[in-house]
C-alpha cells in the first residue's frame, strides 16, 4: 500500500507531531511505501502573520498545490491528512477527491468544529459551536484572544460545513476515542465514516517487578491541565508530586511545597520516571484528545489518576486501571492520591491491568493493523463511489 501523509507541523512540537512521526515509522516497518509532505509554521512569527494565515486557512491554495504535486508524482492509494491548519486547509480533501485518491482525516483535536480546537472557554468545557454557529466563537475571541482571527477561523469552519466537505470529500475519519467520535457526530459529521483508532506506541518492554514510589505528573504547566488543582490536592493528601514539563505556570508553582519541578526531560528519562512511579496523575479540566502520557503510563504498568471528564473518563477504568476524580475538585483528587499512596498492592494490581490494556489497544502492532484496515476501507469506499476522474491527474 502507498500512503501519502500531509501534516502542518506546529511551531512548538508536541504530541500530535510525535504521533505522526510514530505512524510514519510504523507504516514503513509494516512494509508500506510512505511519503510525507510537511508544512511548517515557522514563518508565522508575528500577530500579523498569524492573522494572514488564519484568513487564508479556508482554502490555502499554496499548501494544497504542494501536496497535490507530491500526490501526482507518488501516486498513493491514500492521502492521509493530519493537521491541516493553517497552511493546508480542509480544501485538500476536495483536491484529492477530484484526482480520485482515497482520503483519510485524523481528528487529533476539535479544530473542525471549534475555533480554538479545544472545546474549552474560560477554563471549562464549551460546546456552543458543536451544534450551533461557529461564529458564536467571535463574541468570546476564542482563537488566540482575537475577534478578527476568530472570525477567520469560524469562516473556515462554516464554509466547509456548508460546502459538504466532510460528507462528500473525506472517505474515512479517524477519531482517537469514542468520546471524540460522539462530539463530531453531534456536530453533523457522518457517523458511518468515523472509525476509532488510538495512536500507537512502541513497546518499552515488560514492566520491572518491585516496589513503586511517588506520584508523577508529565505535561504542560498551563491552566487547562489542572496543575493548580493538583498542587492543592497534593497538599491536602500530604503527598509530593514530581512534575515534568514546562509552561506558563512554572514560575507560580516553582516554590510549592508539594511539588518537585524538574522542567522538561528527554523521553528516556520520562519513561524511566513512569516506570518508577506508583501512579501518573492527569488532572485536566478540558476535553483531552488522547493524551499519550496515559498510553505511556499503561505501557509502563503504571496506573493513572485522572479527571472524570471527556475522553479521560473512558480511557481510565475507575478502580481497575486507575482512579477517577471530579475535575477541578482538589478534595476528591486528594482522596484519590491518598488511596494510591495508602494501598500499594491495589495500585500495583491496577498497573498490571493497565499494561494489559496497552497490549490490547495501544501497542504499535495493534494500532498499525487498525490503521491499515482503515486505509483499505477508505480505498474500497473511493472505488465504490462516483469517480471524479478516470485517471489520477487532478489539479
Amino acid at each position: 500500500m502507498r500512503i501519502l501523509v500531509a501534516h502542518n507541523r506546529y511551531q512548538v512540537r508536541g504530541g500530535e507531531d510525535a504521533a505522526v512521526a510514530r505512524d510514519l515509522a510504523a507504516l514503513e516497518r509494516a512494509g508500506c511505501a510512505v511519503e510525507a509532505v510537511f508544512l511548517d509554521n515557522e514563518a508565522i512569527d508575528s500577530g500579523l502573520a498569524r492573522l494572514r494565515a488564519a484568513v487564508a486557512a479556508t482554502h490555502a491554495p499554496d499548501g494544497i498545490a504542494r501536496v497535490m504535486a507530491a500526490a501526482r508524482r507518488f501516486a498513493p492509494d491514500v492521502v492521509h491528512v493530519h493537521n491541516f491548519f493553517p497552511l493546508l486547509s480542509p480544501g485538500i480533501h476536495a483536491a484529492a477527491r477530484a484526482a480520485d485518491f482515497a482520503t483519510v482525516q485524523t481528528l487529533h483535536n476539535y479544530r473542525l468544529i471549534c475555533a480554538n480546537a479545544f472545546l474549552m472557554r474560560d477554563g471549562a468545557p464549551c460546546e456552543i459551536c458543536v451544534t450551533g454557529s461557529p461564529y458564536r466563537a467571535v463574541q468570546f475571541a476564542c482563537y488566540r484572544g482575537s475577534r478578527v482571527g476568530t472570525l477567520a477561523v469560524a469562516r473556515m469552519i462554516d464554509h466547509h460545513r456548508r460546502a459538504g466537505t466532510w460528507r462528500r470529500d473525506v472517505d474515512r475519519f479517524i477519531a482517537l476515542t469514542p468520546f471524540a467520535r460522539e462530539r463530531f457526530v453531534a456536530a453533523g459529521f457522518p457517523a458511518e465514516k468515523i472509525r476509532i483508532r488510538p495512536n500507537g506506541l512502541p513497546d518499552p518492554g515488560p514492566p520491572a517487578d518491585g516496589p513503586r514510589r511517588g506520584l508523577l505528573y508529565v505535561g504542560r504547566l498551563s491552566p487547562e491541565k489542572g496543575v493548580t488543582v493538583l498542587a492543592e490536592a497534593a497538599a491536602r493528601a500530604g503527598a509530593r508530586i514530581t512534575v515534568i514539563g514546562e509552561g506558563p505556570l512554572a514560575g507560580a508553582l516553582a516554590d510549592h511545597p508539594a511539588l518537585d519541578l524538574t522542567g522538561a526531560l528527554p523521553p528516556d528519562a520520562v519513561q524511566a520516571a513512569m516506570a518508577r512511579a506508583a501512579a501518573l496523575v492527569v488532572p485536566s479540566l478540558w476535553y483531552e484528545g488522547l493524551p499519550m502520557v496515559v498510553a505511556e503510563a499503561f505501557a509502563a504498568g503504571t496506573p493513572v489518576v485522572a479527571s472524570r471528564i471527556g475522553a479521560l473518563a473512558g480511557l481510565v477504568a475507575d478502580g481497575a486501571t486507575g482512579l477517577l476524580a471530579e475535575p477541578g475538585d482538589a478534595s476528591d483528587l486528594g482522596r484519590a492520591l491518598a488511596r494510591i499512596a495508602g494501598d500499594p498492592a491495589a495500585a500495583a494490581a491496577m498497573g498490571r491491568a493497565a499494561r494489559t490494556v496497552y497490549e490490547r489497544e495501544w501497542h504499535e502492532d495493534v494500532a498499525t493493523r487498525a490503521l491499515l484496515d482503515i486505509y483499505r476501507d477508505a480505498v474500497a469506499a473511493r472505488a465504490a463511489g462516483p469517480s471524479a476522474s478516470s485517471t489520477r491527474t487532478g489539479t
